[in-house]
């Protein structure tokens, strides 16, 4: 019983994380996009 509490909490905690990760890759890819264009602009 133990071992599927344990099993579930890793997966979830997986889960949050590379959720976590492609969000923040997505934050920089929008600043850098809007970056170039405020540089084509100018």
């Amino acid at each position: 019983m133990m071992i599927r509490r344990y099993a579930a909490l890793l997966l979830v905690t997986a889960t949050l994380a590379l959720a976590a990760c492609n969000t923040v890759r997505g934050v920089g890819q929008d600043l850098e996009s809007a970056a170039d264009a405020v540089d084509q602009e100018t």
